[in-house]
């Protein structure tokens, strides 16, 4: 059974964003003018305004740089208390998520992790949400 989760942003290139998780990928836009990746997905690139962004498939894989656990609720769809992570993936991105197969007890900086992603339902309905788990280097 799919995972409740709030309602993701969708519209433009989120909508890309979340095809590509769908499909198992993750994917973030990179610019063709500077090589710079962009996060979350923008129409213009940060560092030098180009609007020629593409889609490159990154390796999912990267270090745990920090993390919080939220006790007070914002959503109704989660449960408390709520763990979040910050990675910063090899490319050199850093993506928010939650973890999946450890807890905060286990957490630790520059912990490896990978991608990995899990059925979710929100009101537009199901989706592949990713989240990350402990890697072996």
């Amino acid at each position: 059974m799919p995972e409740r989760r709030p309602n993701r942003f969708l519209g433009g290139v989120h909508d890309e964003f979340w095809q590509f998780c769908n499909r198992g990928e993750l994917r973030l836009q990179r610019c063709t003018g500077c090589s710079s990746f962009a996060w979350p997905p923008v129409t213009r690139c940060a560092h030098c305004g180009g609007d020629e962004l593409d889609w490159r498939r990154v390796a999912g894989t990267g270090e745990l740089v920090s993390w919080a656990t939220f006790e007070h609720r914002y959503h109704w769809e989660i449960p408390l208390p709520w763990d979040t992570i910050l990675v910063e993936l090899d490319e050199g991105p850093l993506f928010v998520s939650n973890p999946v197969g450890f807890t905060r007890d286990e957490m630790t900086p520059a912990m490896p992790v990978e991608v990995e992603f899990i059925e979710c339902e929100d009101d537009a309905g199901a989706f592949r949400l990713p989240v990350f788990r402990k890697h072996a280097r």
